[in-house]
């Protein structure tokens, strides 16, 4: 499965909104470049080789680059559209995306269509564009959008020793068990080897960094007491933190 956090962006080529309107259909031949769309209302059916590939406002759209496809305007709307070059990512047919919220894509659109209009500020527009492109592959690795509110929260609060399976369902609106279940069979693991995972990688970049003490940083990342810290890096990485200190530490210019 091709996934969209492999994606390296070398050009924005075009930034712009697409009218679409009811019923007219239209032929695209050898398409220049990749695409990016999606919108807050209306519905496009594309088919390439007899495939058919619907966009609308819970699914975005990835075109491919150097294929031939009919669209038609299935309703009445409007589309956000970014051609641009890449690598690290290589398809000869559509890529459909769920999408959590087309209303914070449409925002940074705009932004974007912006700073493109003027061709100002380059590394901006890259950083928006690659803002987008992170947003969609979290709803790609999500899977069911009804996960969003808890993994947005794990996102932003990793470290917080008051995270529990019960307030992360009760974000979900679904009972405990079958969020755990659910949460299993999207990840591959549990809500709490999720955390502690996050937990880990932070503390190696603290740990790294070398500015902080052990307790500290223990405390930082959200473990219950400096021992359980110590325990359970060694069990993840091999190595105490002390050890991985010596070994990682970034000695600054």
């Amino acid at each position: 499965m091709i996934s969209l956090s492999d994606i390296v962006v070398t050009d924005i080529c075009e930034v712009v909104t697409v009218p679409s309107p009811k019923g007219e259909v239209v032929k695209m031949v050898n398409r220049c470049h990749y695409g990016l769309s999606f919108c807050t209302e209306g519905q496009i059916t594309y088919t390439l080789n007899g495939v058919d590939y619907v966009s609308d406002p819970t699914h975005a759209i990835i075109l491919p680059k150097g294929q031939s496809y009919t669209l038609h305007r299935d309703t009445n709307g409007s589309f956000a559209l970014i051609n641009f070059e890449c690598i690290g990512f290589s398809s000869d047919t559509f890529c459909i995306i769920q999408t959590n919220n087309s209303y914070e894509l449409m925002h940074d659109f705009e932004k974007l269509k912006s700073l493109f209009l003027f061709k100002r500020n380059k590394a901006k527009a890259m950083s928006i564009l690659y803002d987008v492109i992170h947003k969609l592959s979290l709803s790609e690795s999500v899977g069911p959008s009804i996960l969003w509110p808890a993994i947005k929260y794990l996102e932003s609060s990793y470290s917080s020793p008051e995270i529990s399976n019960g307030m992360l369902a009760d974000m979900c609106n679904m009972s405990e068990v079958y969020f755990r279940r659910l949460f299993f069979r999207t990840f591959g693991m549990t809500p709490k080897k999720y955390i502690l995972d996050a937990r880990i990688s932070k503390a190696k970049q603290l740990l790294s960094d070398g500015i902080l003490k052990i307790n500290a940083v223990s405390e930082e990342c959200g473990f219950s007491s400096p021992y359980h810290f110590c325990r359970l890096f060694k069990e993840k990485t091999g190595l105490t933190p002390s050890e991985f200190m010596k070994k990682n530490k970034i000695y600054k210019i």
